[in-house]
Formats: C-alpha cells, sequence, structure tokens
C-alpha cells in the first residue's frame, strides 16, 4: 500500500499542487491518482510556470492568436482545458469517495479579491463553463472574498477558499461557509450544474509554511531560537482544533442530518522555506482526520519516499497554545503578521497572473509579426 492510501485510511486526502498540460496528456497524473493522489490544486503562480516556461500550449497558443481572441480570453482557454482535462482523470476518485474527493481547483482572476460582486459573477461562469462536479473554485479569504463565498455555496458552487493564514479568518471562513449551506438548503442551487446540498464541497486552505518563514524573522529580532520552526505547525493545530469545534453543536448536526459536508480543512504552502527543517516537516505535523493536504512536486515525491504516516494533528495542542502564547510575551503580533501576508499573497499572485498576460502577449506580438 502506498503512503498516500495510508493517509487515506488515517482520514486525510493529498492533492497535488501543480498543474501542466504535459503531465496530464503523458499519463502521469493517471500514474499518480493509481497510486492514491485524490485532487489537483492549481493558482495563478502556477499556470504563469507552467504556460510561460513550457512548450506544451504554443500549439494552442498559436491557435488562438489567430483566432483573433483577447489576451484574457487566451489564458482563460488554455486553463480551462487543462482544468477540464484533470477533472476528467479525477472523476473516478470523485465517484469512488461519494463527491468527497477527486476535485482539481481553479482560481479567480486574483486582480478581483476586493471586489465581491466581481468575484462571485467570475466564479459562476468559470463553474458553469466547466461544468462538471469535481471542480471547485477558488476565492480568497478576504474581506471581499467572506460574503462571496457565502453567495457561491448559496448557488451551489463547490469553493476552495484560499490565503488563509489567521485563526480569527479562518473561523469567519468557516462561518461564511456555514451561511451558504443555510440558504442553499432554503432555496436550492441556483447555477447551472450546481450542487444540490448533500453534494456542494468546500475546502479551507489555510497556509502553514510562509508562517514560519514570517515569525522566525521576528524571532530571530527578538534573539529567541527556541520556538523558530515551530509557529506555523502550532497555529495549524489551533485551526484544526477550532474546526472539530465548528463543525459541531445544534447548527452544525441539523445541516449534517440532511447529508451535508464538513468543510475540511486543507494545508497548503506545504514545501518547506528553510533547509534547516525537516522536507517533509508540513506533511508529517499535520496528519488528521477528515483533512486535505496539497503538495508539491518536491514534496510529493519526498513525502512518498520517506514520509511518516501517523496522526500527529490532534497531539500537542495545548503545547501549541503555550508557543504561540509566547510570541505575544516577546512582543510579536501574529495577527499583524498573517494579516500581511494575506495581502503579500494576493498581491503576489496579482503580479504572478499580470507576468501571464505579458508573456501571453510578447507571444502574441511575436506570431502576428511573423
Amino acid at each position: 500500500m502506498s503512503k498516500l492510501n495510508e493517509l487515506a485510511d488515517l482520514g486525510q486526502s493529498i492533492w497535488f499542487d501543480y498543474i501542466q498540460r504535459s503531465l496530464i496528456t503523458s499519463g502521469e497524473l493517471k500514474d499518480l491518482v493509481d497510486q492514491g493522489l485524490r485532487g489537483v490544486t492549481s493558482n495563478p503562480s502556477i499556470f504563469e510556470k507552467a504556460i510561460a516556461g513550457s512548450p506544451d500550449y504554443d500549439s494552442d497558443l498559436k491557435q488562438l492568436i489567430q483566432s483573433d481572441k483577447s489576451i484574457h480570453q487566451i489564458y482563460e482557454s488554455l486553463a480551462l482545458a487543462d482544468i477540464a482535462m484533470a477533472a476528467e482523470v479525477l472523476k473516478p476518485v470523485y465517484d469512488a469517495t461519494q463527491g468527497r474527493d477527486g476535485f482539481v481547483s481553479l482560481e479567480v482572476n486574483p486582480e478581483l479579491a476586493h471586489d465581491t460582486q466581481r468575484t462571485i459573477v467570475e466564479a459562476k461562469r468559470l463553474f458553469e463553463s466547466l461544468n462538471q462536479p469535481n471542480v471547485m473554485i477558488k476565492v480568497p479569504a478576504t474581506p471581499a472574498g467572506l460574503p462571496a463565498i457565502s453567495e457561491l455555496i448559496a448557488a451551489g458552487v463547490n469553493v476552495n477558499v484560499t490565503l488563509i493564514f489567521a485563526l480569527d479568518n479562518y473561523i469567519a471562513v468557516a462561518g461564511a461557509y456555514l451561511d451558504g449551506l443555510e440558504k442553499l438548503a432554503q432555496n436550492g442551487p441556483s447555477v447551472s450544474g450546481g450542487c444540490s446540498l448533500d453534494k456542494v464541497a468546500s475546502v479551507a486552505s489555510f497556509f502553514v509554511s510562509r508562517v514560519d518563514a514570517a515569525v522566525d524573522k521576528a524571532l530571530e529580532k527578538a534573539g529567541n531560537q527556541a520556538l523558530q520552526g515551530k509557529i506555523a505547525v502550532a497555529n495549524s493545530k489551533i485551526a484544526y482544533d477550532q474546526y472539530r469545534k465548528l463543525f459541531s453543536g445544534p447548527r452544525w448536526e441539523s445541516l449534517a442530518a440532511r447529508g451535508t459536508r464538513a468543510q475540511r480543512v486543507l494545508w497548503a504552502s506545504t514545501s518547506t522555506k528553510n533547509p534547516a527543517y525537516p522536507e517533509n516537516l508540513y506533511v508529517d505535523e499535520l496528519i488528521g482526520p477528515n483533512t486535505v493536504n496539497t503538495l508539491p512536486p518536491a514534496t510529493l515525491k519526498s513525502f512518498m519516499d520517506h514520509g511518516m504516516v501517523s496522526e500527529t494533528l490532534t497531539k500537542g495542542v495545548a503545547a501549541a497554545r503555550k508557543d504561540v502564547a509566547q510570541l505575544a510575551e516577546l512582543g510579536i503580533d501574529l495577527n499583524e503578521i498573517t494579516r500581511l501576508l494575506q495581502d503579500e499573497g494576493v498581491a503576489a499572485f496579482a503580479n504572478s497572473f499580470g507576468s501571464l498576460m505579458t508573456c501571453i502577449t510578447e507571444k502574441r506580438e511575436k506570431l502576428l509579426a511573423r
């Protein structure tokens, strides 16, 4: 049995934080699925590297340019094709798990992160365009994103909520999901191909390694080495403990009785940024029931080679709270750090999206010049 299947037995699903045309057409994605991979996530940075950094898309690019498509239409055609093909590969997983896994995620234009209504419109349009039940639309957990999450869930759109760093932000995301479920229960899905109450799915993507990267700098300035490399895992364990509280009690039980799915926590940004830390740190230490971990290629390979399979997420929660509490004693404001990390994440994805648009523009101009 592969390590991915061993994790599935413990209740954790591994998704692949990577997509590229050749990954699908070569059969590599299918091979990974056969080994126990259960989903795929993408983001603007991944698409920038895939489209700008490989020849996989050159033939399609040429045809789209000759069809007089706009730059954004060209990007969207390429991205939607990849997502649709990956969703087909993962559809057997979706069916076998009765809609628990087998999802492929596509992000809304990151330039809309602070615009609620345009995010809602674009997310619905993308979901309807793909018209596959195992597609998730990624929406950032910004102040403008939170009401969009509720409206999209209420419409029957599967949502991957991204760029969560802080506990308070996570609690707000879970609340938005529950609000959306209650609206969906009352009115039913409103988009074409929308999911019913017992089928709609969502994950809350809680970012990990970037927290250590930022907090470690503050700890170094404070002269504290003991907490370095600990806060990201501690922050995640506290969030998971909160998840178990949020998805229990009367409000949740009334929805669960109708077959509703809990919004699983998904660990994102799980490759270690500090080479001094174990390469599987953010996988080995965050294994627990009803969770997802999305791994980039190098981390997936490393974990499959020598990762440790054991439930760790529910252990050491009291120690995690103590570690986080010590930050305040040192004058380190974790809330401010995580707020800045979300702002930086939104900006980074927007920059990647802009770079991708520039790359497509340059290729278009070169072809037209010929």
